[in-house]
């Protein structure tokens, strides 16, 4: 099962974060948490890699009718995007929401889980065809 929604820019790592930021904003969503994996990787263990974010973003309206079916579904919660540098150019990543329906088995969140995926289709969709 894919897990994943996925493009590559070809742009550099600061400028692909600042506009997935943006692309995400104004599909609705929030950063809440930024998790710079290389600097703490490097703090922690004094390991080099690629530059590499996590961002939690969140869609509160999309959060509260996901959290009103199942507050378990807040282990689920935000919606990762990673951003990270490839070579030359910037990978953005999605977690697909539908894995909240795969994972549960509860139907009850398709609908959900379905509009938050259109939601992140498009802010993937304006970064890809902006080439940010």
């Amino acid at each position: 099962m894919r897990y994943d929604r996925t493009v590559h820019l070809e742009t550099d790592f600061a400028t692909a974060v600042a506009a997935v930021r943006e692309a995400l904003a104004e599909q609705g969503f929030g950063i809440l948490t930024e998790i710079d994996v290389t600097a703490t990787l490097k703090a922690k263990l004094g390991h080099d890699m690629e530059d590499y974010v996590i961002l939690g973003a969140c869609n509160p309206p999309l959060a509260h009718r996901a959290l009103e079916i199942d507050r378990t579904i807040g282990l689920l919660l935000p919606c990762n995007v990673v951003v990270r540098a490839d070579g030359d150019h910037t990978v953005v990543q999605a977690i697909d929401p539908g894995t909240m329906t795969a994972l549960t088995g509860l139907e009850a969140l398709r609908p959900v889980a379905e509009e938050a995926a259109s939601r992140l289709d498009a802010a993937l969709a304006a970064l890809a065809s902006h080439r940010a």
